[in-house]
């Protein structure tokens, strides 16, 4: 039995003696692990880029309309006015009974757009016309007696001299010429009270045509045949004041308001490049007329009124617009109109008249201050201090100072 227990004793294994090998196996490759991780944080951190990334734009020379486009100095909003328009209206309250326009149509001076219910009015008229003739019938009667009665007194008074009549008949017929002097005289005036009278009618009746006071188009039709029109409003909403509105369109112009810390920038006949919202890509020509001197406290900005040199059926009242404010020509060192570059809004530091740009150079960035003209939310032209083709930083510039290193990412 002690033999076989022996021998059985050398054919075991034993685990603890194999152990202790692969635990100190385990302890060095952590211990060259951890050496590796190191080393290469180690060479990241000496390795790693020091520079400032950035993004870039280039600045492009400002496009689309020539020297014109280029010497924009002030963009603003605004609409296209007519200084000449009329709404329409009778002079007298009455029924319509007829309407000669549309809209769209084209009137000249003087013509009838429409015509009233003259019924009345002419009946006054009439009536009018025959108190006339009655009046002047009186006044021929008196006359006709008025010389009689100038006979009998001259008889009168060549018998007196005869003694063939008394003091008190030739007295008497005086008393008659005289008072057939004064009617004859009150006559006079009742014609002409009652010819006064009857061209207070005729105006009347003259009244109820309605006419253009001058040349233009029909844009609101505000009545209809049957309505009735009034010169001054009347309650319960049945009663027009207006027939039509005229708008003479050789009298639009350009309303536009702007900013009050800008109005130094524009002047009077200063040239002015137009575009119409509905038409975008047509630029059309003006100038300042007038800058209103006054100023709307509420918005902070001023009126300005600008005067359209091209004349087309497609510019309309209240059509919106937007205008570029040009630079004079002495604004440009060379004499020429002033140009520009545009940039991104977001390439910019700074509002108004001067800003400052990060110019990107053989990896570092330079601060420059630039003069601004026009800008939206996208874009910025800038008239004056970077050239054509320069890059400059765009982005975040708060964070980005002068002679610095960067790094262009695409």
């Amino acid at each position: 039995m002690d033999d076989q227990s022996t021998l059985l004793n050398q054919l075991r294994i034993d685990r603890g003696s194999e152990s202790a090998p692969s635990s100190g196996s385990r302890i060095w490759l952590a211990a060259a692990l951890t050496i590796l991780a190191a080393a290469g944080i180690a060479a990241w951190w000496w390795m790693r880029p020091t520079a400032t990334r950035v993004h870039v734009a280039v600045a492009q020379p400002v496009a689309g309309g020539g020297a014109t486009a280029a010497g924009s100095i002030l963009d603003a909003s605004g609409y296209v006015v007519a200084r000449r328009q009329a709404t329409v209206a009778s002079k007298i309250t009455a029924k319509m009974v007829e309407l000669d326009i549309e809209e769209g149509d084209h009137v000249a001076a003087g013509q009838i757009i429409a015509r009233l219910d003259d019924t009345n009015i002419r009946a006054t008229l009439n009536q009018a016309s025959a108190q006339l003739e009655f009046a002047k019938a009186g006044l021929a009667e008196t006359q006709v007696n008025l010389t009689n009665a100038q006979r009998d007194y001259d008889r009168q008074k060549s018998l007196l001299q005869g003694h063939y009549v008394s003091q008190a008949a030739v007295d008497n017929s005086q008393t008659t010429v005289d008072a057939l002097r004064a009617q004859l005289a009150t006559q006079h005036s009742n014609v002409e009270v009652v010819a006064r009278g009857m061209s207070v009618a005729e105006r009347n009746l003259d009244d109820t045509i309605v006419r253009a006071p001058f040349a233009g188009i029909v844009t609101v039709k505000a009545a209809q045949p049957g309505e009735m029109v009034s010169p001054i409003s009347a309650g319960g909403g049945f009663t027009r004041t207006g027939i039509g509105t005229i708008v003479d369109m050789d009298s639009l112009e350009i309303q536009v308001d702007v900013n009050e810390n800008f109005i130094n920038r524009v002047r009077q006949g200063q040239g002015v490049a137009a575009k119409l919202n509905a038409y975008p890509d047509w630029q059309i020509p003006a100038h300042v007329i007038a800058v209103i001197p006054t100023a709307d406290r509420s918005k902070g900005t001023v009126t300005v009124r600008i005067g359209l040199e091209q004349k087309d059926g497609r510019i309309l009242p209240e059509m919106g617009v937007r205008v570029s404010f040009l630079a004079d020509p002495s604004q440009a060192p060379d004499g020429k109109a002033a140009g520009g570059v545009s940039l991104p809004s977001n390439a910019v530091q700074g509002s108004g008249a001067t800003g400052t740009v990060f110019v990107v150079h053989d990896g570092t960035l330079e601060r420059r201050a630039v003069r601004l003209g026009a800008g939206n939310s996208d874009s910025v032209t800038v008239l004056s201090g970077l050239a054509p083709g320069e890059r400059v930083a765009v982005g975040d510039l708060t964070q980005l100072k002068d002679g610095i290193e960067i790094r262009v990412e695409k």
